[in-house]
């Protein structure tokens, strides 16, 4: 048997895709396993068990008292009515992790874990986490639900997928305690993470004695390999068997399903598909169809959450020709397709209610600079024929790259005013300097450790985080339009919640 796990903390929305995926491959190989999603289980506890010992914080006492109405309202369409709900129902589950679960500076959140003694991007620290589990505030809910498991079927390989640094400690910390607990099993990590890492590791495993595998890229293949089974790498249909759909935090049950491997255009600066040599590989329209189809007679009144990079052209067109009977949402590059707003009303009518945009900037000049092959014009007719159709949008912005100067920060400012009206959501971040990637720019790490991704540079123009900082709260935050998109834009869980709202208001609540 094999135990495939998700570490805290993820977003406790909907199951983990990468998951999903192994687990179709492994039930169509035959092999048996059990998927604990130790996240979602994790935050519960932390939620369920918390004391707040101090009686002046009349917000955590008040959160406390209100945290079982709290969780179910996610489950319900009423919540996502009804913003100032929402983010009070957020800011209070929020409240009772950090207040009622912190120990030792350690702080947990919805979709964050820090520990300021423990680094993410330490080997070291790490290391240390496998064989100190006990500094998790989740130890003893590990360890009561491990032996539960345990007791139950003890497995011969054990799978940890990491994919976010949010991840990295508790999942170390669940590695330790598994070499303890059942010492002969193989322990193998993987997750997008892990194939982060692994590029710069160039094949070497710094956690040997510990982990005994490290996978990169898809897991399906080499678990398969792992317990002698033959078969196709990929699987051909998914399974949610295992996971608890009831469970999470949304109206719906949400299926993660993705249609392609890596990104079709590979060509964007910096982007990790481009410098860690991901092969696209995308299934044709038939298993696109099988794909889909085989978990809606399954699970008819759900959700799609589409994990492409990037869906391209031909599966959006593929998306219209099958209109799903449940509405979908996904991440798209900025096309002509998406530009012309007859296609966009045909999107539309297939059940998309929100496409996810990487516009980045609203300088020409910087778009150029990061090989987005895109042009303003496009986007703009894009945001507005999205508008037209009545398909939200959930905008990327980034800011403070090596070729944007305050002025080319303005000039995003302006376009986002511009185009205010167009933009359903929005997400505005500072640039992050992958390590490695810029020879000719000054460097210095952000932090000792040996696995940090990115690094901090001397910006060529003098546009340095700190000024981006001021600039994004006192001017591009603070402008009216622009606070308002802010301000509906879901907090914590973001693009993940975001089609909700739409689905709510989108004339009535049944599916299709």
């Amino acid at each position: 048997m094999i135990l495939l796990i998700n570490p805290p903390v993820t977003k406790p929305c909907e199951p983990p895709g990468g998951l999903v995926q192994i687990a179709g491959a492994l039930e169509e190989a035959g092999v048996s396993f059990r998927v604990w999603d130790a996240s979602l289980e994790g935050l519960f506890y932390l939620i369920q068990w918390a004391v707040i010992d101090d009686k002046d914080d009349t917000w955590a006492r008040r959160a406390l008292s209100h945290r079982f109405s709290h969780l179910t309202s996610f489950r319900d369409f009423d919540l996502y009515k009804n913003l100032a709900r929402y983010r009070r129902a957020v800011s209070d589950l929020t409240r009772i992790l950090k207040v009622g679960a912190q120990r030792k500076g350690v702080k947990v959140g919805l979709a964050d874990y820090r520990d300021p003694s423990c680094l993410p991007i330490s080997t070291t620290d790490l290391l240390r986490a496998a064989e100190h589990p006990e500094i998790t505030p989740f130890y003893p809910f590990y360890l009561t639900r491990l032996i539960d498991i345990l007791e139950e079927k003890e497995p011969r390989l054990v799978g940890i997928s990491l994919n976010f640094l949010s991840q990295a400690v508790n999942s170390f910390a669940l590695a330790g305690l598994l070499r303890k607990l059942i010492p002969s099993a193989r322990l193998v990590l993987g997750g997008s993470l892990v194939t982060t890492w692994s590029s710069r590791l160039k094949g070497n495993n710094p956690f040997q004695g510990l982990i005994d595998d490290l996978v990169a890229g898809p897991g399906e293949g080499p678990l398969l390999s792992m317990v002698g089974k033959e078969g196709s790498k990929e699987a051909t249909h998914l399974t949610l068997q295992g996971f608890p759909l009831s469970y999470y935090l949304s109206p719906l049950p949400v299926l993660p399903i993705a249609l392609s491997r890596g990104c079709y255009y590979r060509q964007c600066r910096f982007c990790p598909e481009r410098s860690e040599g991901h092969v696209y590989r995308a299934l044709n329209g038939q298993d696109m169809e099988k794909r889909i189809m085989s978990l809606l007679k399954k699970y008819p009144s759900s959700f799609i959450h589409l994990l492409d990079t990037a869906l391209s052209p031909h599966h959006l067109k593929e998306m219209v020709k099958l209109s799903p009977p449940v509405k979908w949402y996904a991440f798209a590059r900025i096309t002509e397709e998406i530009a012309d707003v007859d296609f966009t009303r045909a999107l539309k009518k297939s059940g998309c209610l929100m496409l996810k945009l990487g516009v980045e900037s609203g300088s020409q000049k910087v778009l150029d600079s990061l090989e987005k092959g895109i042009s303003l014009s496009t986007v703009s007719r894009t945001l507005f024929a999205l508008k037209e159709a009545g398909i939200a949008t959930y905008v990327y912005l980034l800011f403070g790259t090596p070729e944007e100067g305050e002025s080319e920060a303005r000039e995003t400012m302006h376009f986002v005013l511009e185009h205010a009206d167009a933009i359903s959501y929005l997400n505005a971040s500072i640039f992050n300097l992958p390590v490695g990637s810029r020879p000719d720019l000054k460097c210095q790490p952000f932090y000792p450790g040996d696995l940090s991704l990115y690094e901090d540079f001397a910006h060529p123009l003098g546009w340095h985080r700190r000024k981006v900082r001021l600039f994004l709260s006192q001017e591009f935050k603070s402008a009216k339009p622009i606070g308002n998109i802010l301000l509906r834009t879901p907090p914590v869980f973001t693009s993940n919640h975001a089609p909700f709202f739409g689905y709510a208001s989108d004339d009535a609540l049944d599916q299709k």
